[in-house]
């Protein structure tokens, strides 16, 4: 446990930092017992609790827990609680502003989790919430301890992330990944906190000499390979083996072989994307004939505004066939005639109001991988995006038509899953 103060609101705090393992969708979080009213006491479990006076300190998380809930929807679900735990006031009014003002929901979810992350950061390595403006020695500070030489620390154990930093970090949940972070990360973290900084009407050193000198000579000195969202793409034979593990009626089966067809055959949607989508999305569509002449069910989906389409722009993409029969049984079973589509299922079966955590389709694939016998750390959710433009192209599909129903808006990019797949079954490849 470790014990520190900071002040918030001008009130004094004390901060208790305890490590707990993170609770899955079959559960309520640490956090969510005590507001529900469990009977149970706080345990030795929380991640980063911020215990302010006793008449205080209860009334002020509940404050900001209500808050977070009036922007529930671009927020990430799994992290409502520790947000509401570690984010300042200003900080949700923050958020707040963001939300009226029509920031995307992607972006917003991304910087309310890089502000909790930096919020935990800097209480685990100073011993305060941020200051706002940040000073350079912080901004600095920052980059040391995320960009480092992984040779350098094996003989200098001081050099980076201090270790008590780090386990602060990672048994809190905020830090999953070990050695130096992805310079992109720490691009965006960064731009982020520079976002909020403006926000707030102050002028941060974010585009200082020294700044941008030590984000340089950090990358050149720690070097990151860039590696694929999926390692392997969830191509039409993976596919298969994912679905024959979702083969009996329950609940979860159910649910499960929704996601993975209506991701996949809807071009590769993104687990935002899938996790986002509500009933009012749904448009029927006349019945598509198929090879045989026999009548397939088929609907519209409308995006809207996605990552890559503009901001007045709507995006349809149609599923037709199994795709439509998987989500219709869904949705049947889940009795779901409005709001979110794909959602929690607690260890009692009990369905969720909310939606998916885009974490949690993740997990779900994942899960699903294990299932099947195949290897977890080959695949994500991201393969289901990859595998579809990989295997329209095995099938010999134009470009143009994956694209349309993908909606990349780079050729460029769309064609290098073509160009793999046309250069893997090409004659050049089968010389001997």
């Amino acid at each position: 446990m470790l014990v520190g103060s900071l002040t918030i609101d001008k009130y004094p705090l004390s901060v208790v930092i305890d490590f707990s393992p993170q609770i899955s969708e079959n559960g309520p979080s640490p956090g969510q017992q005590r507001r529900s009213g469990s009977r149970f006491p706080p345990r030795q479990e929380e991640f980063l609790d911020i215990i302010a006076p006793k008449k205080s300190a209860p009334d002020a998380t509940a404050r900001r827990a209500e808050a977070l809930d009036t922007i529930a929807a671009v927020l990430p679900i799994d992290r409502r609680d520790k947000l509401a735990e570690i984010l300042t006031d200003q900080d949700v009014e923050t958020l707040r502003h963001l939300v009226n003002e029509g920031m995307g929901a992607n972006t917003l979810r991304a910087l309310a989790s890089d502000l909790g992350y930096l919020e935990a950061w800097c209480l685990a390595a100073t011993g305060s919430s941020l200051p706002w403006p940040a000073p350079e020695a912080l901004l600095l500070k920052f980059v040391a301890h995320h960009l480092w030489d992984p040779s350098r620390r094996e003989t200098d154990p001081a050099h980076g992330m201090p270790a008590k930093v780090e386990q602060a970090l990672r048994t809190g949940g905020f830090l999953r990944t070990s050695g130096p972070h992805a310079p992109a990360t720490v691009g965006r973290r960064l731009a982020n906190w520079s976002t909020l900084t403006k926000w707030r009407g102050l002028n941060g050193a974010f585009a200082s000499p020294a700044l941008k000198s030590a984000i340089r000579l950090a990358i050149r000195a720690a070097p990151r390979q860039r590696l694929r969202k999926s390692a392997k793409a969830v191509t039409g034979d993976v596919l298969a083996k994912l679905l024959a593990t979702c083969g009996t009626d329950s609940l979860r089966d159910l649910r499960d072989r929704a996601i993975l067809m209506v991701a996949f055959a809807s071009g590769g949607r993104r687990r935002s994307e899938v996790a986002s989508l509500r009933k009012e999305q749904l448009t029927i569509e006349p019945p598509v004939k198929g090879e045989d002449g026999t009548p397939l069910p088929s609907l519209s989906i409308h995006l809207g505004r996605t990552k890559n389409s503009g901001a007045s722009q709507d995006e349809v993409v149609y599923l037709t066939g199994r795709p439509v029969e998987a989500l219709n049984a869904w949705l049947a079973a889940g009795k779901i005639d409005s709001g979110y589509v794909f959602r929690a299922i607690d260890r009692w079966g009990h369905i969720s109001r909310r939606a998916l955590d885009p974490k949690a389709v993740n997990d779900i694939v994942k899960r699903r991988v294990a299932m099947a016998g195949l290897e977890v750390g080959e695949f994500s959710a991201h393969g289901l995006r990859s595998g579809y433009l990989t295997e329209a192209a095995s099938r010999g599909i134009p470009l143009p038509e994956a694209m349309e129903q993908s909606r990349h808006r780079s050729v460029q990019q769309a064609s290098d899953y073509y160009n793999s797949a046309v250069r893997r079954s090409g004659r050049a490849a089968r010389m001997l």
